[in-house]
């Protein structure tokens, strides 16, 4: 009798730790963040999680260069404007998308506009839903960013990490 009591004790102990485990999780290592602002009458809103460099190498080894990017961490990196814009001189309607950078060694980059907005990563990515793809040109930052960020400002977007800016011009 006193061993089914100690047993039922230590199960019920046991459900009481987990469950408060699971009602209290651990902050992600790469936290989510979003800005949001104006560009002549559109709102644009960008969702993404903000990994950080942490002594690692970028790009080129964390970030491999020729393969499709999710732009941040954790799920797709999404933007959003309410209006019809256009992104380095095409147009790009309405809508939410994810967004995606094809990364290249001394190049210009691609920036990509998917229909999919809600995805993990890029491990479904599918070209096929890709509304729009335009080319970028990375730019070297003075120093180094220890988080990815995001900028919005009346010209476009840009993402910041580690010595690299990749402006996106919006009109």
């Amino acid at each position: 009798m006193y061993i089914k009591k100690s047993v039922v004790l230590f199960l019920a102990a046991g459900l009481i730790s987990a469950s408060a485990v699971a009602q209290n999780p651990k902050p992600r290592v790469s936290p989510p963040e979003t800005v949001s602002g104006k560009i002549k009458q559109a709102k644009i809103i960008i969702s993404y999680s903000s990994p950080s460099v942490k002594g690692r190498k970028i790009w080129g080894e964390l970030v491999p260069y020729d393969q499709v990017w999710r732009a941040g961490a954790n799920e797709a990196t999404t933007f959003e404007t309410d209006q019809d814009i256009k992104v380095q001189g095409k147009l790009l309607p309405s809508g939410k998308y994810s967004f995606f950078l094809l990364p290249k060694e001394n190049m210009t980059w691609t920036a990509v506009f998917n229909k999919e907005s809600k995805q993990w990563g890029a491990f479904k990515y599918d070209e096929a839903k890709d509304q729009l793809r335009v080319e970028v040109s990375p730019k070297a930052l003075k120093d180094i960013q220890e988080n990815l960020v995001y900028k919005i400002n009346s010209k476009g977007f840009s993402l910041n990490w580690e010595k690299v800016s990749v402006p996106v011009s919006i009109k």
